[in-house]
C-alpha cells in the first residue's frame, strides 16, 4: 500500500482500477480542517493528465505492473509485432500503442514494454541508438558565426534529427531517444 505521504514524481498507484503515475504533487495544511494533498497524476494507459485531491494519509494499492524485455520484428497490416526474449512469445501492438517509439522502431532492437494486467500498455526505446543517417543536406563551411551550426537529418527509421555540419549520409550516430538529440558519431564495425 502506498499512503499519500509516500508520494513522489514518479510514484506509481492503482486509481480507480488504472495505473496512474504521479507528476506533481502538493501538500496542504490549512489553518482550519485537516490536511490534504493536491496531486496531477498521468493515466498510463490513455496518456490524459488528471487533478485530485486526497486526504492526508489515504492509502492505494501498488499497480501490478510488469516489464518485458521484447525484440521488436516487423511491421504487418498496421501491427507491429514484438518477440518476448524469455518465452520467445510473440505481441502484435497497434500504431495507437506505440506512437510515441514509432520514430525510433528498428527492427532486431530490444525495447522495454510495461504491461498491466497481463496487456501490453506502453513501449519504451533503448536511452541510445546507433541509427544511420540516410538523407542531409551538405554541411557548408561558413554557414555559422559561431562554429554550433546544425542541419536536419533523416535517419533509417524516418525521425528527423538535428546534427553537426560534419555529419554526412550513409554514417553512424548515436542518439538519445528522450529527447532525439544527436551524442556522437559511430564507427562502423
Amino acid at each position: 500500500m502506498i499512503s499519500t505521504a509516500d508520494f513522489r514524481k514518479g510514484c506509481k498507484i492503482l486509481f480507480r482500477n488504472e495505473p496512474y503515475m504521479v507528476t506533481d504533487f502538493q501538500h496542504v495544511k490549512p489553518g482550519k480542517g485537516g490536511a490534504f494533498v493536491r496531486t496531477k497524476m498521468k493515466n498510463m494507459i490513455t496518456g490524459l493528465m488528471h487533478e485530485e485531491t486526497f486526504r492526508s494519509g489515504e492509502k492505494f494499492e501498488n499497480p501490478d505492473l510488469e516489464y518485458k524485455k521484447m525484440q521488436y520484428l516487423y511491421e504487418d497490416n498496421a501491427l507491429y509485432n514484438f518477440m518476448d526474449q524469455d518465452s520467445y512469445e510473440q505481441v502484435a501492438l497497434n500504431k495507437d500503442q506505440i506512437e510515441e517509439v514509432l520514430a525510433y522502431l528498428k527492427e532486431q532492437e530490444v525495447y522495454t514494454i510495461l504491461y498491466f494486467n497481463d496487456k501490453p500498455i506502453g513501449v519504451t526505446p533503448p536511452m541510445f541508438m546507433d541509427l544511420e543517417v540516410k538523407e542531409t543536406p551538405p554541411g557548408v563551411r561558413g554557414d555559422t558565426a559561431q562554429g554550433g551550426a546544425t542541419k536536419p537529418a533523416t535517419l533509417e527509421t524516418g525521425a528527423v534529427i538535428q546534427v553537426p555540419l560534419f555529419v554526412n549520409e550513409g554514417e553512424v550516430i548515436r542518439i538519445d531517444t528522450r529527447d532525439g538529440i544527436y551524442i556522437e558519431r559511430v564507427k562502423k564495425s
